[in-house]
């Protein structure tokens, strides 16, 4: 399935070089007050794989810090957008677009998930939002939900009211050990996706 629906026709884009076989989105929200929170683990993610392909993580006209990386045969731009969580789709859109990305098997969105318990992380193709805002933003823009996901657990809070305050709440001591193994995972399994596959990244992730 194509992404952007009609609109992709008028909106082609000439790309010189190695075209990328991957974009790469950590979803957080901009700004010291969010470093350190649940909600940044999606950024925490991507600064880790920025790190271990050696490149930086640079302002864009596209909302976004980006970092390409051409490293053998991973040729993938990681992306972090500096639009606040519910409005990710505005970088996320663009960028696909500018780098020619049509392929929603080739968007990988690393992102925090209510739903799995901290420690757990999990690969998966498409499916629900989950009540997600950031992942809602990009299916509003993409016109599909068909992208892969990278989920990070940081489980529920006590109440559904307590829920923006769990997210965006910093976390330290053995949690913040917790989510910071559960973010080299989830840069284990992006690296995995980029060689091997998503299958293989499913097999290997989804049975810790």
């Amino acid at each position: 399935m194509a992404l952007f629906g009609r609109q992709a026709r008028h909106e082609r884009h000439e790309r010189r070089g190695t075209p990328f076989t991957a974009l790469v989105v950590g979803l957080g929200n901009p700004g010291r007050e969010y470093a350190g929170t649940r909600h940044n683990v999606g950024f925490d993610a991507i600064e880790l794989l920025a790190t271990r392909y050696n490149v930086l993580l640079k302002p864009s006209k596209d909302r976004a810090l980006t970092a390409e990386v051409h490293n053998q045969d991973v040729h993938i731009l990681l992306a972090m957008p500096t639009t606040y969580m519910n409005e990710s789709g505005n970088a996320v859109g663009p960028l696909a677009r500018k780098y020619a990305i049509t392929d929603p098997a080739k968007i990988i969105v690393v992102h925090d998930e209510l739903d799995l318990e901290p420690g757990v992380v999990r690969v998966k193709i498409g499916g629900g939002l989950a009540g997600h805002n950031g992942l809602r933003s990009i299916n509003q823009h993409l016109k599909t939900q068909d992208f892969i996901r990278v989920r990070i657990g940081v489980g529920k809070p006590s109440t559904k009211e307590d829920g923006a305050d769990h997210v965006l709440s910093k976390v330290s001591g053995s949690q913040r050990q917790t989510l910071d193994i559960s973010v080299q995972i989830a840069a284990d399994a992006v690296q995995l996706i980029c060689t091997q596959g998503v299958d293989a990244a499913m097999q290997s992730i989804n049975s810790k």
